[in-house]
C-alpha cells in the first residue's frame, strides 16, 4: 500500500510550510510542526522516501510530486481539499428503423444508484484529453468506437432528500457523436446497454434526472449547465 502523507497532520504541516517558500531548513520546519527532533525526523524521512520533498545540502524543498500534492491543500484547514469528480458523459445518436432518433443508454448494475438508467461514461484519467477518455470508456463498456465532439460542461450535485447531505459532486464533460462503428456489447460487468428513444428513456422508473434535459441542452447549443438533484436514501 502506498504511503499517504495526509494520514498524519505533521506531514501536512511540513508540506504546507514548503508551499510558501522555495526551501527551508530542519529547524524552521521542525518549529512549524512543534514536534520533538526524533518525531520530526521520522516524518521528514517519510516524505523524502515517498518523494514529496527533496533534501538539499542543508535545506528541504518540495519535489514536483510534492508541489502538485501540496497545491491541493486547504491552507486554512491544513488538509487536502475534496474536489468534484471529473467524468466524461457520452451521447451517441442513431436513426432507428422507425426513423426516430435513438440514443445509447446504459443501466448501472453496481452501487451507488443500482439499476439507474443514464448515459455511458466514467472518470477522466490523469493526463487524458476529454475525447481520449470518451473513446476509452465507450470502447470498454460498449465495444463501439465513435467520432466525438465536445458539447457541454454539466455540473451535477446530488443530495439526500431527507437530510440535505451532499452525496456526490460531479463535473461532466459531455461529448456527442452520430458516427460510430462496431457491434454493440449489450452487457458488461457493471451495466446493460440499450438503444432507446428519449421518450422510452423517460418511462424508466429509475433514471438519472440530469439526462432528462440533456438532449434539449445539446439541441439548443448550450455549453454550460449546473443542477441540483435530490434522492431518497433507498435510491442511492
Amino acid at each position: 500500500m502506498s504511503y499517504e502523507p495526509k494520514a498524519h497532520p505533521a506531514q501536512v504541516l511540513i508540506l504546507r510550510h514548503l508551499l510558501f517558500t522555495p526551501q527551508a531548513g530542519f529547524a524552521e520546519l521542525q518549529k512549524a510542526t512543534e514536534l520533538t527532533s526524533d518525531h520530526f525526523s521520522f516524518h521528514i524521512k517519510k516524505l523524502i522516501e515517498e518523494e514529496y520533498i527533496e533534501k538539499l545540502e542543508k535545506h528541504y524543498k518540495l519535489s514536483g510530486k510534492g508541489k502538485e500534492y501540496a497545491n491541493r491543500l486547504d491552507t486554512d484547514e491544513n488538509e487536502i481539499e475534496r474536489q468534484p469528480k471529473v467524468s466524461v458523459a457520452v451521447t451517441v445518436e442513431r436513426t432507428g428503423e422507425n426513423g426516430k432518433r435513438e440514443f445509447l443508454f446504459q443501466q448501472r448494475k453496481k452501487n451507488p444508484y443500482f439499476d439507474f438508467w443514464g448515459r455511458v461514461g466514467g472518470k477522466v484519467r490523469w493526463g487524458e484529453s476529454i475525447i481520449e477518455a470518451a473513446n476509452r470508456e465507450l470502447k470498454e463498456e460498449t465495444g463501439l468506437e465513435a467520432k466525438f465532439e465536445y458539447r457541454l460542461l454539466y455540473h451535477k450535485r446530488d443530495f439526500n432528500k431527507k437530510t440535505g447531505k451532499l452525496l456526490e459532486d460531479k463535473l461532466f464533460l459531455c461529448v456527442y457523436a452520430t458516427e460510430y462503428s462496431g457491434e454493440l456489447q449489450e452487457t458488461f460487468e457493471g451495466g446493460v446497454n440499450r438503444w432507446m428513444t428519449h421518450e422510452e428513456f423517460m418511462t424508466m422508473p429509475k433514471r438519472f434526472k440530469s439526462v432528462d434535459e440533456f438532449l434539449e441542452l445539446i439541441d439548443k447549443g448550450e455549453t454550460f449547465a449546473e443542477r441540483e438533484f435530490f434522492y431518497d436514501e433507498s435510491e442511492y
